[in-house]
């Protein structure tokens, strides 16, 4: 995915909170580079994660985000670690995020 696609799909997730939409990008493009790494087509990757090929490609679209054990399927069957990190908030909950008013 190249930078230019990369950022498009950045601002369509925008709707979503700043940092998931990022989040969900990311998951976006590495699910897809994984998968032609592996000499994979969406479909054959759906097949081997009991889903379909259009979920597999809304996935990499980034038009929602996966479920979990989604996302530990395509990892599994693309020989990958998903790691999953929770970290503290650096603000209380309802105190926004930087540069917002509020």
């Amino acid at each position: 995915m190249s930078a230019d696609a990369f950022e498009k799909l950045r601002a369509r997730l925008a709707h979503v909170d700043p940092d998931q939409g990022w989040f969900f990008a990311q998951v976006a493009q590495q699910v897809a580079e994984q998968r032609k790494a592996h000499g994979l087509s969406q479909q054959e990757l759906a097949e081997l994660t009991g889903t379909t090929q259009s979920a597999i490609a809304r996935v990499e679209r980034g038009k929602r985000p996966p479920r979990i054990d989604t996302l530990a399927r395509i990892a599994a069957a693309l020989d990958c670690e998903l790691i999953i990190e929770l970290r503290p908030r650096t603000k209380p909950p309802g105190e926004g995020r930087e540069g917002e008013q509020g």
